[in-house]
């Protein structure tokens, strides 16, 4: 084999490098979303202070420097990380729907039931200790949660009571306000029992859902 075929045989086989393009905009958000999920995963873990975007950027295999370039300081990151954590737990439109029961008690308590049980995992107290804990600093957090966690299963409720009034079975005169009470009443409670680290049974949160809408349904009854 001659030197020049050596030549022309080692430049052909020899790999080519490639220079990275831009990513693809499914690429790009797909970073940002892997971002705020590690951001949301290390504030829900660590709290808001002890959290670096240091951290968070090695984490991802980001630089600080692209970080900033979405989010000026920590503060934006940490909301945008709430944002991101809550929607991802909160219940569907189509599971909200599907509380839908024979009756309108049955529904209510299925309602109760689904809110508390979101909440009620693991990541769902760790995030309403977080809320609680950040509120001072924060106190936005508290919005952010309500309208995506609560404000869908609201107006899904608040619907249901406008059909009942109607049909002449209840008397509420305002429906959005009667749901926040409703809601506030039934489910407020178990869930603070629950973030505070106490246990609380299946049966008896069962128990206490039913007692608390069979005492809002008398309380919305004609007079």
């Amino acid at each position: 084999m001659t030197e020049k075929t050596d030549v022309i045989e080692a430049a052909t086989s020899a790999p080519v490098a490639v220079r990275a393009g831009r990513p693809t905009r499914e690429q790009a958000q797909a970073r940002h979303a892997q971002l705020l999920d590690c951001a949301f995963e290390n504030f829900l873990e660590k709290g808001f202070e002890p959290t670096t975007i240091e951290a968070i950027a090695a984490e991802v295999s980001m630089t600080k420097r692209t970080v900033y370039a979405r989010y000026p300081d920590k503060a934006a990151l940490f909301r945008a990380a709430i944002r991101r954590g809550t929607e991802r737990r909160a219940a569907s439109l189509e599971a909200i729907e599907a509380t839908r029961a024979d009756t309108l008690e049955e529904t209510l308590v299925r309602i109760a039931l689904l809110r508390i049980q979101l909440a009620g995992t693991p990541e769902g107290v760790k995030l309403q200790r977080l809320i609680n804990t950040e509120a001072y600093r924060f106190p936005d957090i508290f919005q952010t949660y309500y309208e995506i966690a609560a404000l869908p299963t609201v107006r899904f409720l608040a619907a249901l009571l406008e059909e009942e009034t109607l049909a002449g079975r209840l008397a509420i005169e305002d429906a959005m306000l009667s749901a926040n009470v409703f809601m506030s009443m039934v489910v407020s409670a178990p869930v603070r029992f629950l973030i505070s680290g106490n246990e609380l049974p299946a049966q008896d949160v069962d128990r206490r859902v039913r007692f608390a809408v069979r005492l809002f349904l008398r309380g919305a009854e004609p007079r």
